[in-house]
């Protein structure tokens, strides 16, 4: 009994740890975009593009 409350207790490390190894295996695509300069300014133009959409949508379903 005394090991299921040990591995109770390492889950939200284990979680965090492999949440953290998601997003850097996500954003490891990215990184390597920013290498090439042409493509550089592609991935702004669409981050910029994207957070202005995003921003825009939750503002018209915010009602503001």
């Amino acid at each position: 009994m005394n090991d299921f409350w040990t591995n109770i207790f390492r889950y939200p490390r284990f979680l965090i740890s492999s949440l953290i190894g998601l997003v850097l295996v996500i954003l490891t695509p990215f990184k390597n975009l920013f290498k090439i300069s042409k493509l550089r300014i592609f991935l702004i133009f669409f981050l910029l593009l994207f957070f202005t959409s995003l921003y825009i949508i939750l503002r018209n379903m915010l009602g503001f």
